[in-house]
């Protein structure tokens, strides 16, 4: 199911839970209640859930935004990384450069066609990735330069060679979700004990107060699926992409 459909589903979702629950109070309630006649504590209680709850969900959305993020900054040191090896190795003999090449080539074109969609379903980088990433050093470090000139570039390349896989180590510490169980907990219930607060409010069925009221829960949904959505660094519509990496190696997908 795309995600837009589950975003307008969740909140036309908590709209009309909303307005249901106003109407069927509305209906239950006894006929000299009054409305008009809140107690005062009952809305400062209501005005400081409020700030409490949108202080919470501000820095929950800071915290997904900060590690999508930093996501996209490990797959951008990873593509620049191997890009420097791709370009540096040309200093080497054609047989040398070819097979380094051959083995940036055979690495990036797994991580895009294969290791990022288990990232995407399993929140794992794969074994695979690993093997070509450890051939690949192999092959850079095995080659024993024969003059001045490839002495100069073989350690800049074991300093990209060393890069990209912290890149690489990183990138697969981020795949798993940002925000611990016991924080969605909180996020949840907090925003039913928030929307909970309208209620306490004695709304009535006015139109204006119903689409103020179905609004204000259509709110909060969106910020939590905001919040669901960031939380997975490399998967869902608004993760972190691969572009970097193409960019670089436009024929990686082939």
């Amino acid at each position: 199911m795309p995600e837009w459909l589950v975003l307008t589903l969740a909140m036309l979702a908590a709209c009309v839970v909303v307005v249901v629950i106003t109407l069927v109070r509305h209906r239950t309630a006894s006929e000299d209640e009054d409305p008009s006649e809140t107690p005062d504590v009952i809305e400062y209680m209501t005005m400081w859930i409020g700030v409490v709850y949108a202080i919470v969900l501000g820095l929950a959305i800071a915290g997904v935004w900060e590690a999508r993020s930093t996501a996209q900054d490990h797959v951008q040191a990873e593509a620049q990384a191997l890009h420097e090896i791709d370009q540096r190795v040309r200093v080497y003999p054609a047989p040398t450069r070819d097979r380094i090449r051959a083995d940036v080539n055979a690495y990036v074109g797994h991580v895009a066609t294969k290791e990022w969609k288990a990232m995407e379903d399993h929140g794992e980088v794969t074994d695979r990735g690993t093997l070509l990433l450890d051939r690949l050093r192999r092959d850079v470090t095995d080659y024993q330069p024969r003059n001045d000139f490839e002495a100069q570039a073989y350690q800049p390349l074991l300093d990209q060679v060393t890069a990209a896989d912290e890149a690489r180590t990183a990138r697969a510490n981020a795949t798993s979700p940002t925000m611990p169980g016991v924080v969605w907990f909180g996020l949840l219930t907090g925003a039913v004990v928030t929307i909970g607060m309208v209620f306490a409010l004695q709304i009535r069925r006015t139109p204006r107060e119903l689409v103020l009221a179905g609004l204000f829960s259509a709110l909060i949904a969106f910020l939590l699926f905001l919040i669901w959505d960031f939380d997975a660094p490399y998967s869902r519509d608004t993760a972190a992409s691969m572009e970097p990496l193409l960019s670089l190696f436009p024929h990686a997908k082939g």
